[in-house]
């Protein structure tokens, strides 16, 4: 391998950095009122916050001292760990259950969700096997259905949660991977055909999914009801104008807009900040996403390029879901605002993945 650079990419150190600022902060003004009366704590959700980030920057820096090419030797290994950890929650008395999926694991106060760490387990093993059968990625029983039956298979697991916006970002962060990779446009096709009514299928399988589509076409067919967050949601990002009522001010936090600090962080910041505070948070994820694809161009292998794509793609499709379900664009999902929401688990594993990325930004020629 080449001689790393001393320092890693500090734009994409920097952009980090601020949007982790930025969360703290929403994180805060969003559940202030709520934890006070809840915990009799303002500051409960802010101070877990800051733990979370502090845990996790410490795990960036010391991930980015490991060379980037030792992921491929672990792949197998932590993939299977995942897997053991993703039968392990599903066992009463060892998973939890919140919001009606059981998808985490009690570790004394704090808890863990395995099907986040099992994102970047399988960016990491799928980056190793499409470097590996690049040959083979052409043809579609010997490469394509290969490297997508084990990508099932994780998604398989987390549907027993059930968790569909985990599961649909695992799934669409690999095909992503595996169309850089070389795979015929064609085989995709027809696998999108077959995805398609699959999906169809486990939407009809649960009325709370049903519920989730029709509300998003129609919010107000039951505005109390599935079509709550939405309306609420929308009903925080009007008011904000061009430069938000101001920070600390939203009037959706006051138990209009439920958990405003997890999954609809963005409604309030841009209520509070408005649609220039949106735009900056959005040109930081530009940013990032710019960042990503320059140290996956630049990655000396392809074990690294693939690597870094994966990485910087799970990130972008989640920042994509995750606003476009804010703005009613998609059917609510689930999914956190990658650095923004509140939540330990999905922010110690973005920036673990940002410590691998950053690890092959030593490398990358640029």
């Amino acid at each position: 391998m080449p001689k790393a650079k001393k320092t890693p990419d500090f734009v994409l150190v920097s952009v980090t950095l601020t949007l982790l600022a930025i969360g703290i902060i929403t994180v805060y003004s969003a559940s202030a009122q709520w934890a006070e009366i809840r915990f009799d704590d303002a500051f409960f959700f802010a101070k877990r916050q800051l733990l979370f980030a502090g845990l996790g920057i410490f795990a960036m820096f010391l991930i980015m001292q490991v060379d980037y090419w030792n992921w491929s030797n672990w792949s197998k290994l932590l993939l299977l760990g995942c897997f053991i950890l993703l039968v392990a929650v599903l066992i009463p008395g060892i998973g939890l259950v919140r919001g009606g999926a059981r998808s985490w694991i009690g570790v004394g106060a704090f808890s863990i969700q395995p099907s986040e760490f099992t994102k970047l387990a399988m960016i990491a093993f799928l980056a190793r096997y499409l470097a590996m059968n690049q040959k083979k990625i052409t043809s579609f029983k010997k490469g394509l259905v290969p490297s997508l039956g084990v990508v099932m298979l994780a998604f398989g697991m987390i549907m027993l949660q059930p968790d569909l916006g985990t599961g649909a970002v695992l799934v669409a962060t690999c095909v992503v991977m595996i169309y850089v990779a070389g795979a015929r446009v064609s085989h995709f096709v027809w696998l999108g055909f077959i995805g398609l009514i699959g999906f169809v299928a486990l939407i009809i399988s649960a009325p709370y999914r049903i519920k989730r589509i029709t509300s998003f076409l129609d919010p107000w067919s039951d505005p109390l009801g599935s079509g709550f967050q939405i309306i609420q949601s929308l009903y925080a990002i009007g008011p904000g104008g061009l430069l938000g009522l101001g920070l600390g001010q939203s009037r959706q936090k006051f138990g209009y807009l439920p958990e405003p600090q997890t999954d609809f962080i963005f409604a309030i910041l841009t209520e509070e900040l408005g649609f220039i505070g949106g735009s900056l948070v959005l040109l930081l994820f530009g940013l990032l996403l710019w960042r990503g694809i320059r140290i996956a161009l630049g990655a000396p292998d392809l074990f690294g390029s693939l690597l870094s794509i994966g990485i910087i793609g799970m990130i972008a499709i989640q920042v994509m879901i995750n606003i476009g379900v804010v703005t009613g664009l998609m059917p609510v999902t689930g999914i956190t605002l990658p650095f923004l929401s509140y939540g330990g688990s999905s922010l110690t594993l973005m920036l673990m993945a940002l410590g691998v990325l950053l690890n092959v930004s030593r490398y990358a020629r640029y």
